[in-house]
């Protein structure tokens, strides 16, 4: 035997390699060529080659197996041409250099050239053939193949047949590749169960690959670790943690506990099974550091809602200078939003730069995502337009980000965008699209983005739907709302809180109320946001009894602690109701400091019952609590107003205007063919206004007749009474409806959006308007809909 001495540092031969053909045979030539190639010296190898005086086929057949092998193909190829004599054993030395690369049609031609030369393939040239088909999925090549191993009786040889089920488990056909496994009598080895069992698992089917390993143990073939990965894998997506934990039993006796791609899967499989401490020892008993593994730790603590532990297990990994990667990123980017920590969100964001991850558009969604969570949407946006390669993840993480933040009409521009670039969107980009529609109450937008869901499958979303029912509550098209709650195959307690909400929005507080029991009745629990829907719904209803039921039984019967929202609601029933005594009393008995929506809640019931006493003290709460805010100012001073202080009221505005507090001013507005109508009171802007004053002339004449008063306590200005009168009837609401009847279809709704709160006189007449022009009008205000329809109003005037 020859002492392998290699000097090719020194860049010169052995002495022993220059003289190896004189001193030993051509079989221990061929062996020490064999043996250089093993130890990967195939530049060794070769001048071994190419001074040997005598070569013989296996001489050839080695070293094109080197070349093939080792991915140098070119060299593989020449060496082939200049091949004295060729025997299959060439043919497919070669074919399988090509197959491993996945060089496709090289493979096919030399495959076919083979048999067109007379060589006959082995079970071992179609078995690379076979798996160059599995991995690029390239299932009818595949077929032709199983064609072929039929006809060639290769279909009884135990490598071709697990090649095979390996093929169909990979192309997803896991009825073919269960049929081939099952009709295999013998033979069956620890490869063939292995690719049957991550067929199972690869396939979706963890039951079968659970059962698909019991079977495997049971006829006594031992696991390796190729095998553990495919049942871990399958425990994690069933949640077995169970199995999954003598799984890892048999990985340790069998020997396989250091493995690193074994211990990858275990971390994996515990943090998906929710047991993090076991997945943490598994990390910490790791000899080697593995990237993989601490990731799939990290994105664990994230899943669990602990984004600290992530943080600062990947402030470890950089400290051991591991070799970070795009999938390490993201989903610390996740923690750092969970956390909303801008500081490191920004340090993470440099680290990123400088090891030159930016660019993958992985990395580049997580940072857009991550900055949309903690509200730096400039910082997102411009990391949007830096990356290159946007996929339907990034427009989501963008327009998820501006809807979620408030920002609805960028929401819907940078869809607008997305559509533009022939991009779809997916089932989270259409609800969050749906539901700024709704806020915006977009009704046609968001019936083009119900089309378009139907079109591509995404009303099958659960999501989807929820969004759909908020669009068309928000929007006041309670039958549209019912019609998609009711073809929901799934529903949820969003679902049930939707519709809910909705008709207590829309005026119809029995239905919502209804609608709560049946909930209830269906097996669903209620949760915090329903509780708001249901006292809203009593609160705008009038229903005291009901509405203290249900607070009480918040607590008593679901265990939901009682929130601000739940408290202003209470507050606002009982108040509107008249007794502002047990609203004061119960806003003295809260467990916390009351917030501005309780404040703003007993304000407005002030307004109502002109209690002014009250008013005062909620006022000066709010003023502390938000001084920027001009609702207060407003109230007061309007309430003031009403009851003729008209010194008091001014007073107010005094205060307001010395503070620099500005008040939003009151619009009303119409959507028509893609365009929107704006009025503000006494508005003269719009193109058609002398039209439209002349028609409100006429509305304020057609509706006294039939015995609409102006209420003067809603003119708010010190004035003689005609210019009072004057000024209601340009309020921008009257300026809204008498363009409405002048440009929408008979037949077809007025829907009229409103910014703050509709005024009584406004109210009043719009009853009128319905029944003298038999038309019907949808208010939406800041606070509810009004659906006014022949001289009647959906809240019955308790709003």
């Amino acid at each position: 035997m020859f002492k392998f001495v290699s000097n090719r540092a020194c860049g010169y031969l052995s002495p022993e390699i220059r003289n190896i053909s004189t001193k030993s045979s051509l079989i221990d030539t061929n062996k020490y060529l064999g043996d250089l190639l093993k130890l990967g010296r195939i530049d060794e190898a070769r001048e071994v080659f190419d001074e040997m005086p005598k070569r013989d086929k296996f001489t050839y057949n080695t070293m094109l197996t080197g070349y093939a092998n080792s991915g140098k193909l070119v060299e593989a190829r020449r060496l082939f041409d200049d091949t004295p004599t060729k025997s299959a054993i060439t043919w497919s030395s070669l074919i399988s250099g090509y197959c491993k690369m996945g060089w496709e049609i090289e493979s096919f031609y030399l495959f076919y050239e083979m048999q067109y030369e007379g060589y006959k393939p082995s079970q071992f040239t179609l078995g690379s053939i076979l798996r160059l088909c599995s991995i690029k999925g390239l299932f009818s090549r595949g077929e032709q193949m199983h064609c072929y191993s039929v006809k060639t009786s290769f279909d009884m040889d135990v490598f071709v047949i697990t090649s095979l089920i390996d093929l169909y488990a990979k192309c997803l056909r896991l009825v073919e590749a269960e049929y081939l496994f099952r009709g295999m009598s013998k033979g069956k080895n620890h490869v063939t169960w292995t690719a049957m069992l991550n067929g199972y698992s690869l396939n979706g089917d963890a039951i079968g690959a659970i059962e698909c390993f019991r079977g495997m143990r049971a006829e006594g073939i031992e696991a390796n670790q190729y095998t553990f990965p495919g049942v871990l894998a399958a425990c994690a997506a069933d949640s077995d943690l169970g199995f999954g934990a003598q799984v890892h039993s048999c990985i340790v006796h069998g020997g396989f506990g250091a493995n690193v791609f074994v211990q990858s899967a275990l971390v994996d499989m515990y943090t998906k099974c929710g047991d993090l401490c076991s997945a943490r020892k598994v990390v910490d008993s790791m000899e080697f550091n593995d990237a993989i593994s601490w990731n799939a730790m990290t994105v664990g603590y994230v899943r669990q809602g602990f984004p600290e532990k992530a943080l600062s297990l990947f402030t470890k990994m950089h400290e051991k200078n591991m070799e970070l990667d795009e999938f390490t990123y993201p989903s610390v980017l996740n923690s750092i939003a969970l956390m909303k920590d801008m500081k490191n969100g920004k340090c993470l964001h440099s680290l990123i730069i400088k090891s030159g991850f930016e660019s993958y558009t992985l990395v580049s969604n997580a940072l857009i995502d991550m900055y949309a969570k903690i509200n730096n949407l400039d910082c997102a946006y411009k990391i949007f337009n830096f990356t290159a390669e946007k996929d339907v993840i990034s427009w989501t993480s963008l327009i998820t980000g501006y809807a979620h933040n408030g920002c609805h009409l960028e929401a819907l521009k940078v869809f607008c965008k997305m559509r533009l670039d022939g991009t779809d969107p997916d089932r989270f980009v259409a609800a969050s699209i749906l539901s700024s529609c709704a806020e915006l109450a977009l009704l046609n937008i968001g019936q083009q983005v119900h089309a378009n869901s139907l079109k591509t499958a995404l009303d099958t979303s659960l999501s989807v739907n929820n969004s759909l029912v908020s669009l068309y509550a928000n929007c006041g098209c309670l039958e549209h709302a019912k019609k998609v709650f009711n073809s929901m195959e799934i529903r949820n307690v969003i679902s049930w809180t939707a519709l809910i909400v909705g008709y207590a929005q829309n005026g119809k507080g029995i239905k919502s109320l209804q609608f709560y029991e049946k909930m209830v009745a269906s097996g669903i629990n209620p949760d915090y946001i329903t509780f708001i829907g249901l006292l809203f719904a009593c609160s705008h209803g009038g229903f005291i009894e009901r509405g203290r039921y249900y607070f009480s039984s918040m607590v008593k019967d679901h265990g939901i602690k009682p929130g601000p929202d739940h408290y202003a609601c209470m507050i606002d029933l009982l108040s509107r109701s008249g007794k502002m005594q047990e609203a004061e009393d119960l806003l003295n008995k809260m467990p916390v400091e009351p917030d501005a929506t309780i404040w703003k809640a007993l304000l407005a019931a002030c307004r109502v019952h002109k209690n002014i006493d009250l008013a005062k003290k909620a006022a000066k709460a709010l003023f502390e609590l938000e001084p920027q805010d001009a609702a207060p100012y407003v109230l007061l001073s309007n309430i003031y107003s009403s009851i003729g202080k008209w010194d008091e009221a001014a007073s107010v505005r005094r205060l307001m205007k010395s503070k620099g507090v500005g008040k939003e001013p009151g619009r009303s507005w119409i959507e028509m063919n893609g365009k929107v109508h704006a009025f503000m009171s006494e508005d003269r802007s719009h193109l058609n206004a002398e039209e439209i004053y002349l028609k409100v002339d006429e509305m304020i004449m057609k509706i006294k007749e039939v015995g609409y008063v102006p209420d003067m306590n809603f003119a708010l200005h010190d004035i003689n009474e005609e210019n009072k009168e004057r000024g209601l009837a340009y309020h921008g609401e009257k300026l809204a409806v008498a363009f409405g009847l002048l440009n929408v279809s008979i037949g077809a709704p007025i829907r009229i959006y409103k910014n703050i709160r509709v005024c009584g006189d406004c109210h009043n007449a719009m009853k009128f308007i319905s029944r003298v022009y038999d038309r019907y009008i949808i208010l939406r205000d800041s606070n509810c809909f009004h659906h006014f329809k022949e001289g009647m109003c959906s809240c019955g005037d308790y709003w």
